[in-house]
């Protein structure tokens, strides 16, 4: 007999403490501490928390930006790594499921960086590494394309969980690539952008994305976004004054929790910063797709045919076995085993 899982969901809307990456570990665990204790058996956390955004790109010049980039390269981190695994650990020792954008560096290349999604499991396991496949606009100064090889929708304890970082959530294939693989929890990963074009509502454009992959795949979604600290902005002013006025649009920032209708769950959060609590019941999947299930008899794929390369992109391919080995040993943790345990 089918029986979905009942839990409490937690998604934060906060700031990190900017480029400092041991500061935002410690409060990334004291957020999972607090997210355990309300009951919750999910806590969702911002893109890039660990540990900022480069605001510089929108604010600056390439080359007025330059020396923050390498502030970012200095405190982006490594997966699996020293910082991950203490948020594995705090995961497992609050039996919490966690999703935490970071920015990750390649362990091969000290300015390779990526706007990576890791999800990690209430036992401490890290059970993907999303990279994010398309740095937005000004982005791509700072992130390389991610790929698909963790583009995987992961069973957890709270029922199939996918993930998406920002812009990702616009993106009808990528969506569409985790519904059709029993999607039933979405995490949408985001971060207060009010440098957008006068006329953009970024609170109101998050809120919609969400519901639409909601209303479109019968799913829940968890939307987690970051704020712009005193810090954060103070930062960008010392370095461009006009960055003040820049960063102080409001209606930038939204958390909260979509149901499968379309509809927000709760009261979520606009700007201010806090954790989201919603109860869900993944029960309330069934009943809509009666009408409207897009991967399974409401769609024709003897018409339509969604292929997805997987295959994990590399500087560089060794065709020595035992080359080959070791590149094996490095890339099979995106499908952990047991022995994965942290």
């Amino acid at each position: 007999m089918l029986n979905l899982p009942k839990f409490k969901a937690a998604t934060v809307q906060a700031a990190p403490i900017f480029l400092d990456t041991e500061a935002t570990v410690d409060l990334v665990c004291q957020l999972i501490h607090e997210a355990a204790d309300n009951d919750a058996s999910l806590v969702a956390f911002p893109e890039v928390f660990i540990a900022g955004y480069p605001y510089w790109n929108w604010v600056m010049t390439p080359v007025q930006g330059s020396p923050w980039f390498e502030k970012l390269c200095k405190s982006a981190i490594e997966v699996p790594g020293a910082e991950i695994h203490k948020i594995a650990q705090a995961a497992a020792r609050h039996h919490i499921n966690v999703v935490i954008g970071v920015n990750e560096r390649s362990p091969t290349g000290i300015a390779t960086l990526y706007n990576t999604l890791v999800t990690i499991s209430d036992d401490g396991r890290i059970l993907g590494r999303h990279r994010k496949l398309v740095p937005t606009w000004a982005e791509k100064l700072t992130w390389a394309n991610g790929d698909a090889s963790s583009l995987k929708v992961h069973d957890t304890s709270i029922g199939p969980l996918g993930v998406l970082a920002c812009g990702e959530n616009t993106n009808p294939l990528a969506r569409f690539a985790l519904l059709s693989q029993g999607e039933l929890v979405h995490v949408a990963s985001y971060i207060s952008l009010p440098v957008a074009p006068a006329d953009y509502d970024m609170a109101e454009a998050i809120r919609l994305r969400a519901a639409a992959h909601c209303f479109e795949g019968k799913v829940f979604t968890l939307v987690s976004c970051s704020t712009i600290s005193a810090e954060i902005a103070q930062a960008m002013t010392a370095s461009h004054p006009e960055a003040e006025q820049l960063l102080a649009r409001s209606n930038s920032a939204f958390t909260g929790v979509v149901g499968p209708d379309g509809r927000v769950i709760g009261h979520p959060l606009i700007d201010k910063e806090g954790i989201v609590y919603a109860e869900i019941d993944l029960n309330r999947c069934i009943q809509p797709r009666q009408m409207h299930d897009i991967t399974g008899h409401y769609n024709r794929f003897d018409i339509f045919d969604l292929k997805v390369n997987r295959r994990a992109t590399n500087a560089i391919q060794f065709t020595d076995s035992s080359d080959q080995a070791d590149s094996n040993l490095c890339t099979d943790w995106a499908n952990p085993t047991q022995d994965d345990r942290l």
